[in-house]
């Protein structure tokens, strides 16, 4: 991604890549394989960032990269790399060189496996922008997330796809996600979820089945663990599903992670589709904040969801009965809104 910005770039001005990582060779065969073609591009190996600064003054360029901030050190400091102090330290050094002469720089961070930026969060206060790339490992799809941005919104993302060419941007993600859904099976959801400002359908499936074990197992994939616990145990009590010995598995297709509430609805009818073998109508979208004593609450945004429903060409969609009362736009789905969980399981699955 960052090679594929460089070649962007080119003719406003040199761009200096500093790697502490990777030498020049193989810097070189990424980029030809990306067909990247900016000529402006000089690249430093180096992680002294005494020679780093001065190769930013002589250079003057228009962009630059450090990869990775976590390799670079000050011999003034007797701390290792990418300890508290060498990162403020130069962070703080970049910051006042390249501001100074209104030089862009991108610092290019590692991160760990809860998905922070390793090291001090320090970091982080310090620049203007903070941006996290994330996806799954052995998944193709990567969002581009905005975290901090002193100079404009946070409420946006891009989505991209892992080709043997670089990151080619995804301009209709929902479409992507849910493009393999042929048939109808049992335990399979479409719900809406906001990434940013834009809103998303994404298939959910759930499997149940008898537990061999002395209790039952759950797993969730791309869900919080604790989130799919709290619905099953509201399933057992107000719905009368007995859950306790059957195993739950949720996976939410394409290697996305969803933390948004508004999913809460479609998870359980995605469960409950599954227990009950019933599948739910292949043309509905469910989307609702379910509570602990089963209601179904309000969700934000739900014009721009249903809008992004309608023009996929769903048929109908289940949404909590407090939104439905204030929409004042007119659809053509067939909006169904509900208060209570048994209330949409009634509706989605009879």
């Amino acid at each position: 991604m960052i090679l594929q910005i460089c070649d962007k770039v080119q003719g406003d001005g040199k761009v200096l890549y500093v790697s502490g990582e990777e030498s020049a060779e193989q810097i070189k065969m990424r980029a030809d394989r990306l067909n990247i073609k900016n000529e402006d591009i000089l690249f430093l190996g180096e992680t002294d960032i005494d020679v780093v600064n001065q190769a930013i003054i002589d250079i003057n360029p228009k962009l630059v990269i450090i990869d990775s901030i976590q390799t670079m050190y000050s011999e003034e400091l007797s701390a290792a790399a990418g300890s508290v102090s060498q990162v403020r330290e130069i962070t703080s050094q970049v910051m006042r060189v390249c501001k100074s002469r209104a030089i862009t720089t991108i610092i290019i961070g590692h991160v760990t496996k809860e998905g922070n930026i390793a090291g001090p969060r320090v970091l982080e206060h310090m620049v203007d922008t903070v941006l996290y790339l994330e996806g799954e490992r052995y998944f193709s799809y990567r969002i581009l997330r905005g975290v901090k941005n002193r100079f404009g919104s946070t409420n946006e993302i891009g989505m991209f796809e892992m080709r043997e060419e670089g990151m080619c941007e995804i301009t209709n993600p929902s479409e992507v996600l849910i493009s393999e859904r042929e048939d109808n099976p049992s335990g399979s959801c479409i719900v809406s979820s906001m990434e940013g400002t834009r809103p998303i359908l994404v298939e959910l499936q759930a499997l149940t089945s008898q537990t061999s074990f002395g209790y039952a197992k759950r797993t969730a994939n791309g869900i919080d663990f604790n989130r799919l616990s709290l619905l099953i145990a509201v399933l057992e009590k107000k719905a009368g599903l007995m859950l306790s010995m059957q195993d739950v598995y949720m996976n939410v297709v394409g290697g996305l992670r969803i933390n948004e509430p508004s999913i809460d609805l479609g998870i359980i009818m995605a469960t409950a589709s599954s227990f009950k073998n019933s599948p739910i109508p292949k043309d509905m979208v469910i989307m609702g904040e379910v509570g602990l004593t089963g209601e179904v609450r309000r969700i934000n945004l739900i014009e721009k969801r249903l809008k992004e429903a309608e023009r996929l060409g769903f048929k109908s969609c289940i949404i909590p009965e407090s939104n439905k009362k204030d929409l004042k736009d007119k659809y053509k789905l067939d909006i169904i809104g509900v208060g209570n969980v048994n209330e949409a399981m009634k509706k989605a699955i009879g």
